[in-house]
């Protein structure tokens, strides 16, 4: 009876320190996952509303988005308030509470303005008729700082004193500060592509345009109908190049001024230039940089053909590549040594072959280093400039029109009469 009494026992003590032992590991695991998984979920809500709040701040400071960024940012800190300043330290924006201790800070604000550095204001040093029930404790002050100079200045009021919280306040502050210096970046950018273009256009030939209306007079007498018809081509073509707005353009457009260049080229030229456009429908709906194009083909006609006694042939050719559009401008011209191409792919300068280096910069910068221009040429031999165009990229869009009306003439003229067009793919 002894020996069965005792054998439960001996089962049950092992038994019962291994559920002890096992509750305890549980209690230690489900406690060592509390904080891990409330770090976590932190860190995704001010990854979500740091996301939220990027955007606004690459619109860079202005009145219309500062109400968004303080809402943003105090949803961020989950302090008492967040408030931003103009450089000049005039409250743009408040969000949260204790909205009347902002008189009291605004020394501090011109201090951190003044001074180009952090100001903490503790709730000791202000009035206040609330001592008891006020919600804030301490102030941070932290002028934005872009490029030597203050953009804005933030102000984050928190309810808890010590290092945290100014912690807190420069991290964001550091945020921020790198969202308006990537909205400089993207403001000047801007810039620079806008000066480009002026540039492109400055460099359309002033011969070309004293040369048409040359061609032009000289056909009143003996062809009025044809003088007005190239009167009217110089008038859409110089309307579209010298357009004010619009960074990009479509293939179609962009194509149909090249076809009136060439229309008013061939008038003058006569027999000596032939052209040919060999272009696929299916990428005239793509979109291009504004005067992409138009520099290449006249530096073909220019530059390839005019000094060639016999003329020739320039052709354009656009094809659907995929995710691109591949687009080249050749001639069958006097073609140049290829040892130059390195000092034209790099130079803006105008002269022979002017705009090679505005567009392969252009492109570079738009579209990456891998879309920089591909030339083909040697004396005699002529030119062929090649250029990939993404059927689709950040930022680039454009008001597309309805490809529904007419395409480009692409049939050879010869003689200097016109003729329909002749498309192939």
């Amino acid at each position: 009876m002894d020996a069965v009494s005792e054998l439960p026992i001996a089962q049950i003590i092992p038994w019962s320190v291994a559920g002890l032992l096992l509750i305890a590991v549980l209690i230690l695991l489900a406690r060592s996952r509390k904080p891990s998984s409330f770090v976590d979920d932190a860190v995704l809500e001010a990854v979500y509303h740091m996301s939220k709040a990027t955007p606004d701040l690459r619109e860079g400071f202005d009145g219309a988005s500062a109400d968004r960024i303080t809402s943003q940012l105090l949803e961020l800190l989950k302090c008492v308030a967040v408030g931003i300043t103009d450089p000049e330290g005039a409250l743009a924006s408040w969000d949260g509470e204790a909205n009347d201790h902002y008189l009291d800070l605004t020394s501090a604000v011109s201090l951190a303005i003044r001074k180009h550095r952090r100001e903490v204001v503790s709730h000791d040093d202000v009035p206040c008729d609330h001592r008891g029930t006020c919600k804030m404790k301490t102030a941070v002050i932290v002028p934005l700082i872009v490029e030597g100079e203050i953009e804005a200045v933030l102000i984050v009021v928190g309810r808890t004193r010590g290092k945290r919280l100014v912690q807190m306040a420069d991290a964001v502050a550091q945020f921020v500060t790198t969202q308006f210096e990537l909205a400089r970046l993207d403001e000047l950018k801007l810039q620079l592509q806008q000066a480009e273009i002026k540039a492109l256009r400055a460099q359309i030939s002033p011969h070309f345009i004293y040369n048409a209306l040359n061609t032009i007079s000289s056909l009143i007498r003996t062809d009025p109908e044809e003088a007005r018809e190239l009167l009217q081509e110089f008038a859409d073509f110089t309307r579209y190049s010298f357009r004010t707005s619009g960074m990009f353009t479509s293939l179609a457009d962009e194509l149909r001024n090249i076809d009136r260049y060439l229309t008013i080229e061939r008038a003058r030229f006569g027999g000596r230039l032939e052209v040919r456009l060999k272009i696929a429908p299916e990428v005239l709906s793509v979109v291009v940089p504004f005067l992409i194009i138009q520099p290449l083909v006249e530096n073909a006609v220019q530059h390839g053909l005019a000094n060639k006694p016999t003329g020739g042939m320039v052709t354009v050719t656009a094809q659907d590549y995929g995710t691109e559009a591949l687009i080249s401008v050749e001639d069958d011209g006097i073609g140049m040594d290829p040892a130059r191409l390195s000092d034209l792919r790099n130079s803006h300068r105008t002269g022979a072959h002017v705009g090679l280096g505005n567009i392969n910069a252009r492109m570079r910068q738009l579209f990456g280093d891998e879309y920089a221009l591909m030339v083909e040429t040697a004396p005699g031999a002529g030119m062929k400039v090649t250029l990939r165009v993404p059927k689709f990229a950040p930022g680039v869009r454009t008001e597309l029109p309805d490809y529904s009306a007419a395409v480009p003439p692409q049939e050879s003229r010869t003689n200097g009469s016109p003729a329909h067009a002749r498309r192939s793919s």
